[in-house]
């Protein structure tokens, strides 16, 4: 059994690396193939699977997961801005720092539980980001933003003298660039920031599963089941539930980093309670407690906000312009609410229909559909197997 488990997460990781990698090809026809979306898919994604393993998994809800993500984005930009442009010394230090960060608010968060552990996590959360917006403002650049600068020193890099600002790089290659690779006689076209957060995303799942398949996991999975009869019974789960807390931080310190790597400016913004509350939406509407779940959240999310946000009045009449005029107009006017500037409304309804008809989110009611789909498989089989034995028994005793 432990072996077939074992195949089984082996097949879900290679499917899983290969959908990621092949996202700009599949997402194409949905609109959402360029690199700006996807790469916002795949650090969201990683946000989400880290939420996760704290809230999916123990069963602690988090309502300030977003200071780590902003402290992670600060982390990378000062880094960019004192050391080097390369990315990965950024991203160490963001995920160092968030970890930290998330070890001295767990620290003390957990030692309540509940409603008072969420809201001690969005008081933290708050004050971090008023700090950051008005008290720390040497530090944070306060509402402006943390930017790069041409003074900045950038001691492993070498002097600019182009008078523009550098840009993010992985060894040399640039984030936002595009590298071409011949193959089998094709010219193939790699967006570098892209494929380096999908790599990012495909390793953070790994982590993720191996982490819900260990002892580890198993003890979280026991404190989200009964965590007082544990107690009862001797064990301490304070350091398993700190434990899950830093590292969760530290996921979101990542997703803050990648963001800073694609686009390097850290701001306020980023701790607000909204950005945390759209990390629990995305757990919840992809399937809390599940591998894939937070992934499909975050994409679902991502991809209404970006795409059904920019379907305004004028896409709407030219895509209903094939009606007659008073029909087109009633038509434009119902759905106007709807897109554009009221795609939360849609996401909010959505999310409705999900927590009232598939309590386990996506995952659920993709598990619905197989189920389905394997039960008509069997009910087919065993018509086919009912005829042929009707045929056969015909054949031994055609008087039956």
């Amino acid at each position: 059994m432990f072996s077939e488990t074992r195949k089984n997460d082996h097949l879900l990781l290679l499917l899983f690396a290969i959908v990621t990698l092949a996202g700009p090809i599949l997402l194409a026809p949905l609109g959402a193939g360029y690199p700006d979306l996807l790469q916002r898919f795949c650090i969201f994604g990683i946000f989400a699977i880290g939420f996760n393993i704290l809230f999916g998994l123990t069963g602690y809800l988090s309502f300030g997961h977003a200071a780590f993500l902003g402290v992670g984005s600060y982390s990378a930009v000062w880094m960019f801005k004192l050391l080097t442009m390369n990315v990965i010394p950024a991203l160490i230090l963001a995920v160092l720092i968030a970890g930290l960060f998330s070890l001295l608010i767990g620290y003390i968060s957990l030692r309540r539980s509940g409603i008072y552990f969420s809201i001690l996590t969005l008081a933290f959360a708050q004050m971090s980001f008023s700090l950051a917006y008005s008290v720390l403002t040497p530090i944070t650049n306060g509402e402006t933003g943390l930017q790069l600068s041409l003074k900045d020193p950038r001691i492993l890099d070498a002097t600019n003298t182009s008078g523009s600002l550098p840009s993010t790089n992985l060894f040399g290659l640039t984030m936002n660039s595009t590298a071409k690779v011949d193959f089998l006689g094709m010219t193939l076209q790699f967006n570098i920031g892209f494929y380096f957060c999908a790599i990012m995303l495909i390793i953070a799942f790994y982590i993720s599963m191996r982490i819900f398949r260990s002892p580890f996991g198993l003890m979280l999975r026991a404190i989200k089941t009964n965590q007082t009869r544990l107690n009862y019974t001797g064990i301490n789960t304070r350091p398993y539930t700190l434990a899950a807390f830093v590292i969760s931080g530290m996921y979101a310190g990542l997703a803050g980093g990648l963001m800073a790597c694609t686009d390097p400016l850290a701001g306020a913004e980023r701790m607000q309670w909204t950005a945390s509350g759209e990390v629990v939406l995305m757990t919840i509407l992809g399937g809390a407690g599940t591998l894939l779940g937070p992934v499909l959240g975050a994409g679902f999310i991502k991809y209404f906000e970006n795409i059904f946000s920019k379907i305004n009045d004028n896409v709407l009449h030219n895509t209903f312009a094939f009606l007659p005029d008073g029909l087109e107009d009633f038509v434009v006017s119902i759905l106007h609410v709807f897109v554009g500037k009221g795609w939360h409304l849609t996401l909010g309804v959505l999310f409705m229909m999900v927590v009232i008809f598939l309590p386990g989110g996506l995952i659920e009611g993709a598990n619905r559909i197989l189920s389905w789909l394997r039960t008509r498989g069997k009910a087919g089989d065993n018509t086919a197997e009912s005829k042929e034995t009707t045929t056969t028994k015909t054949a031994v005793n055609p008087a039956e």
